[in-house]
C-alpha cells in the first residue's frame, strides 16, 4: 500500500504532521479522524522508483544501529515510545527504512507491543533484535536493551567485514588475473601465432602450446562461460538443500587456509550472541534457538540445536559442545567455568573479545601469506605467455646473428 504525508491539528490546535500507510486518501482521513486530528492536507508520498527491486531497497546495519542508539537515549530521556518513533521515522533519510518506522508506530498504536511490531519485518529485524526488545519490554530495561543491541550489531558488523575482506582480497586479484589471462589468450597469442604461421618454421614446445591453448580457447570460450555460469546456479540451488548447505559449510570449515578465520568467526559470533542473550535475561533454551538461527553455518547451528536439545534434559552447554568436536577445547573449557561459577555471560562476552582478537591476527596473516603467493602466480602465467611468445623471436635473432 502507498504512504501518505499528512497534515492537521490535534484537539489543542496543535499543528501535526507525519506520514501513514493506506489504500486511498479517504481511508488515511479517516484513520485521522480516529487519531481525533482535523485534518488540513493529504498527499500521496513520493517514492524512489528503485525501492521496489530488493537489491535497492534493503536496509544497511549502519542504519538499523543509528535508529537503536537514538531509540535508546530518547526512552532513556523519558519520551513515550510512539513520539519516539515519530520523531525518527520524520527525520530518517532511507526511505524504505522511514516507511518501515511509520508502519512500525502504527502498529504500538494500534495497542502491538515494540517487539511485536518489529517481529513484522524479519529482514530488518532478526529474531535476536525482536527478541531482546522483547525481554526489554518485560523487564523494564528497554533504553539498556537497545543500548546493548547497538554494541552487539557493531561489533558484529566489524566481524563480518573482517572476513568478507579476508576473502575478497584473493578472489578479487583472482579474478583479475583470470581476466589478463583471458586478454592475452584471446588478443596476444593469435596476433603472434599468425606472424610465426608466416615465417614457416618449426615452434619451440612451449610456444607451440600457448597457441593451441589460444586457439581452443577462442573456440570453446562460450562454452565455458556457459559453464561457469552453470556451476553457479547449480551450486545456488545445492546451497538451497539442508544436505548440500551443511556439506558446504562443512568444508569451508576444514577449508586449508581460510577454515581456521572461519571457525574462528563462528567461535566469537556464537560467544557474543550468546552472551548478550543471557545477560539480557532470555530463558538459555530459547537463547540457543535464537543463536543457532543466527549462527550463519549450517555447522555450527546444528551443534548448537544439539546443545539446546541436551540443555532440555539437564546438561551443561559445555558438555554436548564438546561432543561435537567443533570449537577449541580451551573455549569449551572457559564455557564449563562460566556455568559452574555463575558467570556464564560474562565468560562468553571474553572468549567473543578474544576471538575478534584472534580473527583480526587471522585476517592479517592471511593478507600477508596471499600477498606474494598472488604475485607468484600472476608472474609465473603473464611470465610463461611472454616467454613463450619471444622465444621464436629470439631463435631467429640468434640464426640471424651466426649467420
Amino acid at each position: 500500500m502507498p504512504y501518505f504525508d499528512w497534515e492537521g491539528t490535534n484537539e489543542r490546535g496543535e499543528l501535526k504532521t507525519g506520514t501513514t500507510m493506506g489504500a486511498s486518501v479517504k481511508e488515511v482521513q479517516a484513520y485521522l479522524h480516529k487519531q481525533a486530528i482535523t485534518v488540513i492536507r493529504v498527499r500521496r508520498k513520493k517514492t524512489n522508483v528503485l525501492a521496489s527491486i530488493p537489491f535497492f531497497n534493503k536496509i544497511s546495519a549502519k542504519t538499523v544501529v543509528i535508529f537503536t542508539r537514538q531509540m535508546a537515549t530518547m526512552i532513556d530521556a523519558g519520551l513515550p515510545l510512539v513520539q519516539c518513533m515519530e520523531i525518527l521515522a520524520a527525520q530518517e533519510p532511507d526511505q524504505n527504512f522511514q516507511a518501515i518506522l511509520y508502519r512500525v508506530k502504527e502498529s504500538v498504536e494500534q495497542g502491538n507491543t515494540f517487539a511485536e511490531s518489529l517481529g513484522k519485518f524479519p529482514r530488518v529485524f532478526d529474531n535476536l533484535f525482536v527478541n531482546l526488545v522483547a525481554a526489554g519490554e518485560m523487564g523494564g530495561i528497554l533504553d539498556s536493551i537497545l543500548n546493548r543491541l547497538a554494541a552487539y550489531t557493531e561489533k558484529n558488523m566489524k566481524l563480518v567485514a573482517k572476513v568478507k575482506g579476508a576473502m575478497k582480497y584473493p578472489m578479487t586479484v583472482l579474478t583479475v588475473s583470470l581476466m589478463i589471462t583471458a586478454g592475452l589468450l584471446w588478443k596476444v597469442v593469435p596476433t603472434f601465432g599468425a606472424m610465426f604461421k608466416s615465417m614457416g618454421k618449426d615452434l619451440p614446445a612451449i610456444t607451440q602450446f600457448m597457441i593451441d591453448i589460444s586457439e581452443n580457447f577462442l573456440r570453446l570460450a562460450p562454452y565455458i562461460f556457459a559453464g561457469l555460469v552453470a556451476t553457479v546456479v547449480v551450486y545456488k540451488l545445492i546451497r538451497r538443500t539442508k544436505k548440500g548447505d551443511y556439506f558446504f559449510d562443512a568444508l569451508l570449515l576444514k577449508a586449508p587456509i581460510f577454515g581456521d578465520l572461519v571457525v574462528k568467526a563462528s567461535i566469537a559470533k556464537f560467544t557474543r550472541t550468546l552472551g548478550t542473550l543471557v545477560s539480557s535475561g532470555v530463558p538459555i533454551l530459547d537463547a540457543m534457538e535464537i543463536v543457532a538461527k543466527t549462527a550463519g553455518n549450517a555447522v555450527v547451528e546444528e551443534a548448537v540445536l544439539y546443545t539446546q536439545d541436551r540443555v532440555a534434559e539437564g546438561k551443561t552447554i559445555a558438555a554436548p559442545l564438546m561432543e561435537k568436536q567443533i570449537f577449541p577445547k580451551m573455549v569449551i573449557q572457559m564455557i564449563a567455568v562460566g556455568e559452574s561459577t555463575g558467570a556464564l555471560d560474562i565468560m562468553l562476552g571474553k572468549i567473543a573479545d578474544f576471538y575478534d582478537d584472534e580473527v583480526d591476527a587471522a585476517v592479517d596473516g592471511l593478507s600477508a601469506m596471499m600477498e606474494p603467493l598472488i604475485m607468484v602466480v600472476l608472474g609465473g602465467i603473464i611470465g610463461s605467455v611472454m616467454i613463450a611468445m619471444y622465444m621464436p623471436i629470439f631463435s631467429v635473432a640468434d640464426g640471424v646473428g651466426n649467420g
